[in-house]
């Protein structure tokens, strides 16, 4: 079974303190269940119009901030869970789009926490959260068609050996390690600032696993928790 090791890089942390992240390996089997995704942001999509933790606008607010110090713009390009949550309040729902990633967005939704979903097949070597040197090429689609892009320098990416995976931090993922519900070895990650409170990531890593389980009776998974190694 494949378990993935993510690697955090300390400058992250100087941008971030006290980032944590739930990394959640899988081995996918037979898809049996395939609603128990969009009745989970059907769900959530009414959640967040109707109710909000406590803790949600200022675990947004900080991602604003960790944004802007490495140069993004919030405003323009915000952090994924919160770009979810202003879609939803001004549409008032979020189409369907494949049971993993609408599973994966109402998580998001719900707990108010960018969740990453990747199929760690298309991986070359392990994921990896860095400071961007700008040279890492990013495949993305522009105006209908593929194109490479790079991170401005300084930009906190995640990538691999192969390039850049997805750009400033949560914002747009790149096409190559995309995941949809067809995948065999899939990778979450749910990322969190300590405004969010330690229970409610892991309360959320458990909405995600426990639909994947009743999505996919039968598959393997693992869940771990990365945080800074303090010496």
């Amino acid at each position: 079974m494949l378990t993935v090791s993510a690697s955090i890089s300390p400058e992250v942390y100087e941008i971030a303190p006290g980032f944590r992240a739930l990394s959640i390996s899988v081995q996918a089997a037979p898809l049996v269940n395939p609603h128990v995704g969009e009745t989970a942001l059907k769900a959530a999509c009414e959640a967040v119009l109707s109710e909000t933790p406590d803790w949600a606008e200022p675990h947004l607010a900080a991602w604003a901030d960790v944004f802007q110090k490495f140069g993004a713009k919030p405003k323009r390009t915000p952090c994924s869970a919160d770009a979810l949550r202003k879609r939803v309040m001004r549409d008032g729902a979020m189409p369907a789009l494949d049971p993993i990633v609408d599973l994966y967005n109402a998580v998001s939704l719900r707990y108010a926490v960018p969740v990453g979903g990747e199929n760690i097949a298309a991986y070359q070597g392990s994921p990896r959260l860095v400071v961007a040197k700008g040279t890492e090429p990013f495949d993305t689609v522009k105006d209908g068609e593929t194109a490479i892009e790079y991170p401005s320098q300084g930009e906190v990416i995640w990538c691999d050996d192969a390039g850049v995976t997805c750009r400033r931090w949560n914002w747009r993922q790149g096409i190559r390690t995309r995941l949809d519900v067809e995948a065999q070895q899939m990778w979450f990650i749910l990322e969190s600032l300590p405004q969010m409170p330690l229970e409610m990531l892991h309360e959320a890593g458990k909405m995600l696993t426990n639909g994947l389980e009743k999505m996919m009776p039968g598959l393997w998974l693992e869940v771990a928790l990365i945080e800074e190694q303090y010496q």
